[in-house]
């Protein structure tokens, strides 16, 4: 027996009309203000995935009111899809043959345009992984906005459905009709899958994990503010350590947050079972950087580092509106990568815009906005998009000016790629400053350019001593000349991780009276999305440094210990 909701006069649920900042989320993502409303005054605004499926479906069945108006709201049905004749076979299909003496049908011109657009939303589903995105945002970016949504529109949407704070569990498309919609394309599709898979590829196959490992995901957080943020009104996440993971030694471990099916959950079985606290640096700052942090730190009274961060692209850089087109309305920037654009592309693009209108058709926005997205261009000139420089990305990632200079300018681009945010982690240790009066005494694995190291300085808590591991002489070198200008405390450098043993540990410690924090975050070259040809999990030749750290934190434990 289904109970009708109560609805006062005005049409909403129990009378209560829900808070314009939702509507505005969900406005936001790329649904019609006026299906929202509907929807919410047909399953109230409580049940978030209720909300979300029935927006769905809508857009599912077509945007008109009459599709609207005649859906049940009992749930959808799952499309019929009945065994007749004029099925394709994608198992055997070439796309050269011909039709090997099968009738054509109405609708054999619409097959050419079906493939066609499941190759263009293949192929944003793959700019959105790279771009650390999952594969069930990006689908239910394309279901919401359309296929033929640029990706600067995609990406938004899903931004906004991270900002509105769904929690969004991707069945809707298993018992739905899709967006390409009707009873011969839900074959198509669905043998297109087939197909994609026997010949291994295709954005939808999913590869075994790879430590053999049969565990799921470690489901993220939606919006992924971690335990809590300066100015999140959200609730804040309290949390019972176990007793084997308290401090001191404190310690902080980071790597990417979308890392292959299984890593996550191995990496907090060796850390103690600790929950990871999974950050968006988007919300801290104007470039999106999604991170994994484990530690046992205290979570209550944070502090951010003042003055906050720009956190829009003309914030943080406000001379690029002047050639800023209005057809590129991106707010963010994705994540600052290792290496910047080839030549080629900002040639291409320049190219395209010359020999266009103003504005250019459709299909060159669309490709620029593309590119720019892929590449993080900002606009420099007329018709002119440039890669960020390494000063910039100091800037966004919250290094010193000229903190790499002095190195190669290729050089610069793969050791801030490989950072720490800094203002992300100065929240996390903030807490450390109250509790350390006098200094701290830090053991950095992995060091890099120092992003630790520089968090710690930028709160003002003085460095008695770090022992540093970092196997890149480059970063090594960036790290000394900012240290010789900035500290006063001891610093040792030690080259390999490897060589690092439970003998020289002991000595650190009984030399300098422990560790007060142990921070680092093993190489992520093996898990990053961007990286996929290697993505080995914490297999891979680099990433399986993480077992060091967990080695080497145990050492300290067991050192100290023994003190």
């Amino acid at each position: 027996m289904l109970l009708a909701h109560p609805h006062s006069s005005n049409g909403w649920i129990n009378g209560e009309a829900p808070p314009t900042s939702l509507i505005e989320g969900y406005v936001a993502m790329g649904f019609p203000k006026e299906m929202v409303v509907r929807s919410i005054k047909e399953t109230g605004h409580s049940d978030a995935d209720a909300l979300l499926e029935l927006l769905l479906t809508y857009k599912a069945l077509g945007d008109d009111d009459d599709a609207v108006g005649n859906h049940s709201t009992s749930g959808c049905n799952p499309p019929i899809v009945e065994d007749d004749d004029d099925d394709l076979d994608f198992e055997n299909w070439d796309g050269d043959d011909d039709t090997g003496g099968r009738e054509s049908s109405s609708d054999d011109s619409g097959y050419e345009e079906f493939l066609r657009e499941m190759s263009d939303k293949d192929e944003k589903i793959n700019s959105l992984r790279d771009m650390g995105f999952s594969e069930d945002e990006a689908n239910m970016a394309i279901t919401i906005c359309g296929v033929d949504a640029d990706l600067s529109v995609l990406v938004d949407s899903i931004s906004a459905s991270q900002d509105t704070g769904i929690c969004v569990h991707w069945q809707v498309t298993a018992r739905c009709f899709d967006s390409f919609g009707g009873r011969k394309r839900a074959r198509l599709i669905e043998e297109s899958k087939k197909k994609r898979k026997r010949y291994g590829g295709g954005a939808q196959g999913k590869r075994p994990s790879s430590d053999g490992s049969d565990e799921e995901s470690m489901p993220l957080p939606k919006p992924m503010v971690g335990f809590n943020l300066p100015g999140y009104r959200g609730p804040s996440m309290t949390r019972v350590l176990p007793e084997l993971a308290t401090g001191p030694p404190y310690f902080y471990y980071e790597n990417v947050a979308r890392a292959p099916k299984g890593v996550w959950a191995k990496i907090t079985r060796f850390l103690f079972d600790i929950q990871p606290e999974f950050v968006d640096s988007l919300h801290l700052c104007a470039a999106a950087r999604k991170r994994g942090y484990i530690h046992n730190l205290p979570t209550e009274n944070r502090s951010p580092l003042l003055p906050l961060p720009p956190k829009t692209i003309f914030e943080a850089f406000p001379h690029y509106k002047k050639w800023w087109p209005s057809w590129d309305q991106r707010t963010h920037l994705n994540c600052l990568q290792t290496c910047m654009a080839p030549a080629t592309v900002t040639e291409r693009i320049q190219q395209k815009l010359s020999s266009s209108g103003n504005p250019p058709p459709q299909s060159v926005q669309k490709y620029v906005r593309h590119e720019c997205s892929k590449w993080n261009l900002v606009w420099v000139g007329k018709d002119k998009a440039a890669p960020l420089e390494p000063h910039e990305m100091e800037y966004l990632l919250g290094f010193p000016k000229d903190h790499t200079r002095g190195v190669g300018k290729t050089q610069r681009y793969k050791s801030l790629g490989n950072s720490f945010q800094v203002d992300t982690v100065a929240y996390h240790l903030s807490v450390l400053r109250g509790m350390f009066p006098n200094g701290v005494r830090v053991l950095s694995l992995f060091t890099g350019i120092g992003g630790g190291e520089v968090a710690l300085h930028k709160l003002g808590i003085h460095m008695r001593v770090v022992v540093s591991v970092e196997i890149g002489e480059a970063n090594r070198q960036i790290l000394r000349s900012w240290w010789d200008q900035t500290q006063t405390g001891t610093l040792i450098e030690i080259a390999d991780v490897k060589s690092l043993k439970d003998d020289e540990i002991a000595t650190y410690v009984r030399r300098f009276g422990g560790f007060d924090l142990v921070i680092g975050g093993s190489p992520c070259n093996n898990l990053a999305g961007s990286n996929r040809h290697h993505r080995d999990g914490l297999e891979g030749e680099h990433s399986s440094l993480f077992y060091d750290y967990f080695r080497i934190l145990n050492s300290v434990k067991s050192a100290m210990a023994n003190m």
